[in-house]
């Protein structure tokens, strides 16, 4: 049977060390393909204009700088993503509140539900059925 995340381009945009390599590792144990991270803001808005993601997940805090303008570049590219963070509903940017939130620290179960109903087939969301594109 196929893991969740088989065959899947990944990005994660955190700026905490050990809590990228622990999504790194709970990713790779579901089976994506490849993950990419960043740590800034700077660093995701490069990677999202030069490569094709399947799926994100976006803490809303990076060292201090908000991540609305990675939210905007995902969405913009239909790219689905879950925030990570430990800030509160109220710090939830409007237009954005209905997206997936796993609050620090979380475990995999909780990782592999959000990523289950955000990448659901009867979502249609198109940039999952992208074959072809910036390598």
């Amino acid at each position: 049977m196929d893991k969740l995340l088989s065959g899947r381009r990944f990005l994660v945009v955190e700026d905490e060390i050990l809590v990228l390599m622990m999504i790194e590792d709970m990713l790779g144990d579901l089976g994506c393909e490849s993950v990419t991270s960043a740590g800034t803001v700077g660093q995701a808005i490069a990677l999202i204009e030069g490569q094709i993601f399947e799926a994100a997940m976006l803490d809303m805090n990076l060292d201090g700088d908000d991540s609305n303008t990675v939210a905007d570049a995902l969405a913009e590219r239909g790219v689905p993503f879950i925030y990570s963070t430990g800030n509160s509903d109220r710090d939830m940017r409007e237009g954005f509140s209905n997206r997936a939130v796993l609050r620090k620290p979380f475990s995999f179960d909780e990782l592999t539900t959000k990523l289950a109903r955000l990448l659901a087939p009867d979502r249609g969301n198109k940039s999952l059925k992208r074959t072809s594109g910036l390598q």
